[in-house]
């Protein structure tokens, strides 16, 4: 009888072209794959809660995969994958859930964060952006109150991409201050490729005095990803959780 297990892990994505896998490139779901596969003796497909971009990371994220045996103990399988796996890839736990529990389609909620370093700093070379000038935070975060208006995000999405739909019900936008960086904060039900990276990009351009919250409006409202700021560098960026509403025991 297949049985549907969850992982959840974290990664690295500095050498990785995302998490889905992409021909002659190195991604997070080919070297699950080829792990998984090797431990359990039979080829393995992975489905993870979602995509990421190239070089974007996650602290926490969500995959399951089906198996046509019970697996034993499933500890020790995480335990064999970790010592198996390079070493920016960590799998905390594999769980069996309901063969009905999707890792993608059951999620409600994404939270993204993104890191900013106003100083040089040798230590956040690789997980934040280093950005020098005046920051006028407070109108960023006014632009990014605007986001709770709308649901319709063409204007920050990367295009020519296969969706149906570019609507996102946002939940939560802010700017904040931890340990030195300057972080954003955004949760919602979905994104769209490039999304977070837009939207921040396009806020700089309002912190730094070159748009205003009027015309981060504007660009929400014109649907063109033209309008919209340069994308910022994918190393600053983190998917930090991810929500669901059947509970899978975590």
């Amino acid at each position: 009888m297949m049985q549907r297990y969850f992982i959840h892990m974290a990664y690295n994505g500095s050498r990785y072209y995302g998490y889905q896998i992409q021909p002659n490139a190195p991604s997070i779901q080919a070297t699950l794959e080829q792990c998984l596969s090797l431990k359990l003796g039979q080829k393995v497909e992975i489905t993870g809660c979602g995509r990421t971009d190239a070089g974007v990371h996650a602290r926490n994220y969500y995959a399951h995969f089906d198996f046509d045996k019970e697996i034993p103990d499933v500890e020790k399988l995480a335990n064999q994958m970790n010592a198996f796996l390079p070493e920016d890839i960590v799998i905390y736990r594999i769980m069996p859930v309901a063969n009905d529990l999707h890792a993608r389609f059951d999620a409600v909620a994404r939270t993204y964060h993104y890191y900013i370093t106003r100083t040089k700093n040798p230590f956040h070379t690789h997980d934040a952006y280093f950005l020098y000038g005046d920051l006028d935070v407070k109108r960023m975060q006014e632009a990014a109150n605007l986001l709770f208006e709308y649901v319709d995000f063409t204007s920050f999405s990367k295009v020519h991409t296969q969706v149906k739909t570019n609507n996102c019900k946002i939940m939560e936008a802010r700017w904040f201050e931890r340990d030195g960086l300057l972080v954003f904060r955004i949760k919602a039900d979905r994104f769209l490729r490039n999304m977070v990276r837009a939207i921040v990009g396009t806020m700089l351009e309002v912190g730094k005095g070159r748009m205003t919250v009027d015309d981060f409006r504007a660009v929400i409202e014109r649907k063109d990803r033209c309008e919209a700021g340069t994308s910022v560098p994918a190393h600053a960026l983190f998917l930090e959780e991810v929500e669901y509403d059947t509970d899978p025991k975590f």
